[in-house]
């Protein structure tokens, strides 16, 4: 566990090798950016070409990246005049295409592989390129502006000045249909929170990781596993676990929790987890990602035992911590 005084530390998001793909050790993102400590943060894609890219809620420094995975909890950072506050809650994501004045399409995802008509929106941060196969249209816009339309080649290079909506099925047949060399295009991109009554602080909020579920809320366990759409078992079974707490002091803990070690750890279901956060004086929490992705690294120690046998697995995010 590390408690963090936010009067006297700061915290800090990052994505692996600084793009929506790819994956780094917490060890080498906390090296590399100079921090005092790091955890792990939200789930990933672990597999395949989009290695890294994230399964839920993510913005970094404004800028959305992912959207949100069936309304699952996340945490954010609101900056103040030199300050930082904490919020847990739900965020929900909603995104449009416009093309001139009333033509419009819904964003079925960012940053993310394209799934059977579907319209993705893929920006710069994502990668170089948007590793697509040849069965969609893309669309590359810069500067608000279509400059090409590419039916049926694969995977598009993405502007730095621009991004590409690519589209497939049904999507793609809005696309040839409505969108047109040098025709302008909006993006309409939104977060709504669950929670009515953080509706300004979440818009607030500049970097958010989505996680899930939710553990406690306002000092009591309140588990929101059936809302999240994940298995009562993945709550029940002791497992490895990372999971970020707000204290009534208005401190920040830390948490990693080792498992899957016969005979050296067993790891915690999350009630249990839930319960020990409480007994720290936990008033707001969430999950995080866990199992082989739990990492505690403390000036550049790596102070937990991660369960895969290879050591340290390598990661989409990061949550860092640096002193005032």
């Amino acid at each position: 566990m590390l408690r963090i005084d936010l009067t006297k530390a700061r915290l800090r998001m990052v994505h692996a090798m600084d793009e929506a793909v790819g994956l780094e050790t917490v060890s080498s993102m906390a090296t590399r950016y100079g921090a005092l400590a790091a955890i792990n943060s939200g789930f990933f894609r672990t597999t395949g070409t989009y290695r890294g890219d994230s399964m839920g809620i993510d913005v970094l420094n404004g800028k959305i990246l992912s959207e949100s995975y069936n309304g699952r909890a996340a945490v954010g950072i609101i900056e103040t005049e030199g300050n930082q506050q904490i919020i847990f809650g739900h965020v929900v994501f909603a995104g449009e295409v416009t093309a001139g004045a009333k033509t419009k399409h819904s964003i079925d995802g960012l940053n993310r592989p394209r799934a059977d008509n579907e319209l993705i929106v893929l920006t710069a941060e994502f990668h170089r390129t948007t590793l697509t196969d040849p069965d969609g249209i893309e669309v590359i816009v810069r500067h608000g502006r279509i400059t090409e339309i590419r039916d049926q080649q694969g995977s598009s290079t993405i502007p730095t000045d621009g991004f590409v909506i690519s589209a497939s099925g049904t999507a793609r047949e809005w696309v040839r249909k409505n969108l047109h060399q040098r025709a302008l295009i909006k993006l309409g991109l939104t977060l709504t929170s669950v929670e009515t009554d953080q509706k300004e602080q979440w818009q607030k909020a500049t970097n958010i990781i989505g996680g899930g579920p939710q553990l406690i809320k306002q000092g009591r366990i309140e588990i929101t596993n059936g809302a999240e759409k994940i298995l009562p078992a993945f709550v029940n079974d002791g497992h490895p676990r990372t999971a970020i707490a707000k204290l009534k002091s208005g401190q920040i803990l830390l948490v990693t929790v080792d498992g899957r070690q016969p005979g050296e750890s067993i790891g915690m279901s999350l009630t249990t987890l839930s319960e020990l956060l409480l007994e720290f004086g936990a008033s707001e929490a969430i999950n995080l990602d866990g199992g082989g992705s739990t990492t505690m690294v403390i000036r550049n120690k790596l102070v937990n035992k991660p369960s895969d046998a290879t050591g340290e697995r390598p990661v989409s995010d990061a949550i860092l911590v640096y002193a005032r």
